[in-house]
């Protein structure tokens, strides 16, 4: 037998790693002075790696095997420990991330539905507003338009230049506008107070107003009793807090037209 036929099998189970004592050593004591076994090394552990990936490869002699086999039987063998602590799985680990990115993606939507809800809510009221203006508006145009409407003039009893007041009013409906311009400028804590004059019965408020800077002034569906018929309106100055019945002197004064 040649000196590399004799050291075959041991350079098969250097390559597995298998090979220990003294025969490891002086194996690796004849890989050092021989360039041959370490070709043979180097092509068995190729051919190792290449048996990893594949099914099919070179077979090892059986005296190699069986003492691989020997070699893994005498070691020893050491006891497993099993605990008796639950062991937490990635499952379970990723059951809390899902669950705390549901959280935080529902509170991210309970923001975002809070701030809709409040600019809904916004948006709500201010059509209510716009609503409201409108069907005031509309108010004005039909009592304006109305041919049921009663229109009165008021006239200052005094020379000109003369302020001048527009009264439209619909009885049926209790609606009234009215409309002045020229009034002159009252005195500190008084108002102007508009008077419905009934076919019968006493004065009934109409309205407190001041007129601006220009003299203007506007009342607009003051509270009134419906289907009272108006004989006249009038208009008196009275304290700010408005009166039940008329102050004389009487400032202004109309007659159905």
């Amino acid at each position: 037998m040649s000196v590399h036929e004799q050291f075959a099998e041991d350079l098969a189970l250097y390559a597995l790693n298998a090979l220990t004592g003294e025969d490891r050593v002086t194996l690796e004591q004849h890989l050092a002075a021989c360039p041959a076994c370490r070709r043979e090394l180097e092509q068995l552990r190729a051919d190792g790696a290449l048996l990893a990936l594949s099914t099919v490869g070179p077979k090892p002699p059986q005296r190699s095997r069986q003492r691989l086999m020997d070699a893994v039987a005498k070691e020893t063998r050491m006891p497993v420990a099993l605990s008796t602590r639950p062991r937490r799985s990635m499952w379970g680990f990723l059951g809390w991330a899902a669950a705390a990115a549901v959280i935080v993606f529902a509170a991210s939507l309970w923001k975002e539905n809070a701030a809709l809800k409040r600019d809904v809510s916004s948006i709500h009221g201010l059509l209510d507003r716009q609503t409201a203006e409108l069907e005031q508006a509309r108010g004005v145009v039909d009592s304006i338009t109305n041919p049921e409407g009663q229109h009165f003039t008021l006239v200052a009893l005094k020379a000109p230049p003369q302020p001048q007041g527009k009264a439209i009013y619909v009885p049926k409906r209790g609606s009234l506008i009215f409309i002045a311009n020229n009034l002159p400028k009252l005195p500190s804590q008084k108002t102007y107070e508009l008077w419905l004059i009934p076919e019968q019965g006493a004065p009934i408020p109409a309205g407190l107003f001041k007129p601006d800077a220009h003299g203007s002034a506007t009342v607009i569906n003051p509270p009134l009793p419906a289907a009272t018929i108006a004989k006249a309106f009038a208009m008196t100055v009275e304290d700010e807090a408005g009166a039940s019945s008329p102050t004389m002197p009487i400032v202004m004064m109309s007659t159905g037209e």
